[in-house]
């Protein structure tokens, strides 16, 4: 049964607690839950989840990770969780904080070895995505950033149903295939009727080490185009770089400072289409 009190959607969905499929834990008061998402693998969903939760928090704000993507798991490593594990008290799942003091959590932190593979069927993973809501200890958080699996598949599918989210954010590069499968992911969240908070475009441009300047890479449908069609905004672009690929290894402070700057205005413009 939904607990519309507790739910950071409250008073916003227009449905009524008889109609909700949304579960919640009375003990969570989660103000904004934020979904990342993308119908294509790849794209780098995973990486602006974790710099996206990163701005929250140097912002000030109290942030969680929760890791949606059960079969190909990557939270632990892009947060510097790599070897640590989650615990249970009182029958309620304690995400592991960060040294940043970002609350995760992720099926990576409860196998004893991350190489071992994931092999459940849908309804499994769908109940492991609820767990990972209802039965976990968030307690107060500002923001709960949702990295969500690629695909319109049952996982998408569940987090959209059972978890209030306040909107999503689409991740895409510029390249038509991938642009094309996008749109089934907006089109999904449009037919729930799950707020798009906007896109970002991924792996836009390169930077030339010599003279600075941006150069597009690939030669895909026009990004000014794929957003009319979709009625969606821009909320930024992020370049092919080294240092952004290499976020799991080297840490978030290691980004060059033009990017980490695109970042804030990327976290910025999520800010403000929350508050739309």
């Amino acid at each position: 049964m939904a607990d519309c009190s507790s739910c950071p959607s409250h008073g916003k969905c227009g449905n009524d607690s008889g109609k909700c499929g949304i579960e919640n834990n009375p003990l969570n008061k989660v103000k904004n839950i934020i979904g990342v998402m993308s119908g294509k693998g790849g794209v780098g969903k995973s990486t602006v989840s974790a710099m996206l939760a990163k701005e929250l928090a140097q912002k000030g704000f109290s942030v969680g990770l929760l890791d949606a993507d059960i079969t190909g798991p990557s939270a632990c490593r892009l947060m510097g969780l790599t070897g640590k594990r989650a615990f249970a008290e009182n029958n309620l799942i304690i995400p592991v904080e960060n040294e940043d003091g970002i609350k995760v959590l992720s099926l990576n932190l409860m196998l004893p070895d991350e190489n071992q593979p994931v092999v459940w069927r849908g309804a499994m993973l769908s109940n492991c995505v609820k767990q990972f809501w209802v039965e976990a200890l968030w307690g107060e958080l500002d923001y709960l950033i949702v990295d969500m699996p690629p695909g319109t598949g049952d996982i998408s599918l569940t987090v959209m149903q059972s978890i209030p989210l306040s909107g999503i954010v689409m991740v895409s590069i510029p390249q038509d295939m991938v642009n094309m499968i996008v749109s089934k992911s907006i089109n999904m969240t449009k037919m729930l009727n799950v707020p798009i908070l906007g896109l970002v475009e991924n792996m836009s441009y390169i930077i030339c080490p010599h003279c600075g300047e941006k150069i597009k890479i690939y030669d895909g449908e026009n990004t000014t185009e794929f957003l009319i069609q979709n009625e969606i905004a821009l909320l930024g672009e992020l370049p092919t770089d080294v240092t952004v690929s290499g976020m799991a290894d080297n840490g978030y402070s290691n980004i060059k400072a033009e990017i980490a700057e695109e970042f804030k205005r990327i976290t910025n413009n999520v800010i403000s289409a929350l508050e739309c």
